[in-house]
């Protein structure tokens, strides 16, 4: 009975290593490793063990014979990796996938290795972790929120729960010895690059890409236009865009772009209100949500469906949930055959599931439903002070008219960049600090990982070999004596930023702030209920000290 990969995996290659007889790949050491949608199990060769089940964290592995009938499309994705050759033969591989090694600090003359790692997200939490490989390592996790973990906390939907489970592994990595957190601290603002390296062998900056790609055509800054980015952060609790507000009132809504996150945001404008309730969604965004009245959301893809943005398992996602339909305007003319051989894995199975969709023109009346795009580039927005149309025209090369789309709520989700980092170099045109494999030419100390090193591209788990990569860098320096010893002490940090930030969190703080959100979820009946205001956060975590210290006394 061969098991399956049933999501977009972490991709961090944990159920690789435990495999016993190397049949999920491709492994770390394999090229398309850092751009594989997912991973894949081999059912001529797995033996049916469940050591990969037992370690993915994010429980994407499923024995075939417990598949839910909208899980059974990743049996044949999971086959057709290895038969369409896209993965190697059982003679191609090693008994065992190689595992991927550490270099090891060994200058006692430096100390034991202490950094800082900017940003608590996947790749901040990953790179954390490769600091902690080295004996008697010390790790300060920094970061301008008060609620650690990045993405995984405030990008990932919340109807995915199963994704949010990399937070177990994170949790991990945060109690393990030589680990702090700094959070409710921002660098760059409290502290610069200048002021934390004395402390430190290295910084190591995992910032993101936090900025949105506008839409640069007449209209775009009409009320009612707004980004994936900022709608996606208000229904999950980021501080940032609690003030934002989206007219949920039309009957269809626009997403110029068709990525993951355009069809998460689409899937949570027309999921079951009901069904998000047992999640952490903010109780704001749902209440918005089930006073709102939209049923169509349309995707405007400016290629053709070869090029969807979207990777197949976020696609079968979409297409399995129960609460709509999703369908195809192919008025623009007709898709590629899924068959032909110029076509990579990906794109050929985004093409079989597109043609086993039905045509806008076949939609079912009264039937909430996502509509698919193609061929189409905005020129336009209108609207009377307020959004309410889209003018597309065919983009060169597609078939088509110029047309206008009604629209109350239009948002764009067309890709991420990289800000500046104070005190770092910066490349405006890719949007990362520039590097060599993790480090940062010209600046004393200073490393990076994740998309500000690489720009926005992979899927969490990418994040760890990324990490790696820019670790084994720092080692390598810290070997040849390139990093120099800190000259003050973490006593003197703590005193340092106690007196810029008083109001900073370490790892109790959060773990007080983390138990008093599962337990007004707990009240609520769902997952979590987020607190969302930043000087909210910091309160509760000290009240539930001071309640803490009082039962201890008592």
């Amino acid at each position: 009975m061969p098991h399956v990969v049933t999501q977009s995996c972490c991709s961090d290659a944990s159920c690789v290593y435990a495999c016993p007889v190397n049949c999920i790949h491709p492994t770390p050491d394999e090229p398309g490793f850092a751009t594989a949608e997912m991973l894949y199990v081999d059912p001529a060769t797995c033996v049916d063990c469940g050591a990969c089940i037992t370690a993915c964290p994010v429980g994407a592995i499923v024995p075939h014979a417990r598949l839910r009938p909208d899980q059974q499309n990743y049996l044949e994705l999971n086959a057709d990796f290895y038969a369409s050759g896209a993965g190697p033969g059982p003679s191609e591989r090693p008994l065992l996938a190689p595992m991927i090694t550490s270099t090891a600090a060994v200058r006692p003359d430096l100390g034991p290795l202490r950094v800082a790692v900017v940003g608590s997200g996947p790749a901040g939490m990953y790179a954390a972790d490769e600091v902690l490989r080295q004996t008697g390592a010390q790790v300060d996790v920094f970061d301008r929120l008060p609620m650690p973990y990045g993405l995984v906390r405030s990008g990932v939907a919340p109807d995915h729960p199963q994704t949010k489970q990399v937070t177990d592994l994170f949790e991990l990595i945060a109690r393990e010895p030589g680990f702090e957190f700094f959070l409710n601290v921002e660098v760059g603002r409290d502290l610069d690059h200048a002021e934390l390296l004395p402390h430190y062998h290295a910084v190591v900056y995992a910032v993101g890409a936090a900025a949105d790609r506008r839409l640069d055509v007449p209209g775009a800054d009409l009320p009612g236009v707004g980004s994936a980015t900022e709608f996606v952060g208000w229904y999950n609790g980021h501080p940032d865009h609690q003030h934002h507000r989206f007219d949920l009132s039309g009957n269809r809504a626009v997403i110029v772009g068709n990525g993951n996150v355009a069809l998460d945001v689409a899937r949570i404008l027309l999921a079951d209100r009901d069904r998000l309730a047992g999640t952490d969604i903010t109780r704001a965004a749902l209440a918005a949500l089930r006073a709102g009245t939209i049923g169509e959301v349309v995707l405007l893809g400016r290629r053709g469906p070869a090029d969807s943005a979207f990777t197949v398992p976020e696609l079968a996602g979409l297409i399995a949930c129960p609460d709509f339909d999703v369908v195809v305007d192919r008025s623009g003319g007709p898709a590629p055959d899924p068959a032909a051989p110029e076509l990579s894995f990906a794109a050929r199975h985004k093409l079989a599931l597109l043609a086993g969709l039905p045509d806008l023109a076949d939609a079912v009346p009264d039937r909430k439903r996502v509509v698919l795009r193609y061929g189409r580039t905005t020129r336009a927005i209108h609207g009377p002070g307020y959004v309410d149309e889209i003018e597309t025209e065919p983009t060169p090369g597609t078939d088509g008219r110029v047309e206008k789309i009604a629209t109350r709520l239009l948002l764009t989700s067309i890709g991420y960049h990289g800000r500046p980092v104070p005190g770092l170099p910066f490349d405006p045109a890719r949007g990362i600090v520039p590097n060599r494999a993790g480090r940062v030419e010209g600046t004393a100390g200073a490393y990076v990982t994740g998309w500000i090193k690489r720009g926005p591209s992979g899927f969490v788990g990418t994040n760890k070999s990324c990490a790696h990569e820019t670790l084994q860098t720092l080692v390598a320096d810290f070997n040849a004596g390139r990093l120099a010893r800190p000259a003050q002490s973490a006593a003197q940090l703590s005193r340092l930023v106690a007196a810029r930030r008083p109001d900073r969190l370490d790892s109790a703080g959060w773990a007080r702030l983390d138990a008093a959100e599962r337990q007004r979820g707990r009240e609520l009946g769902c997952i979590r209920d987020k607190i969302t205001e930043v000087d909210q956060a910091v309160q509760i975590a000290a009240a539930q000290s001071r309640k803490g210290l009082l039962g201890f006394v008592r």
